[in-house]
């Protein structure tokens, strides 16, 4: 039977941090793999 497209993608595993390990917040438009706490980076 064929999936779905939408259940595919809802099935991924979460995007892990290469440097830590933890799970990070997918953005669609960004496909880096160092979470924001490891970049250092602070919301202005």
């Amino acid at each position: 039977m064929i999936m779905k497209i939408t259940e595919f993608f809802r099935n991924l595993p979460k995007k892990q941090c290469k440097e830590c390990g933890n799970d990070m917040e997918e953005q669609h438009e960004c496909y880096g793999n160092i979470c924001n706490e490891c970049l250092h980076v602070t919301d202005l």
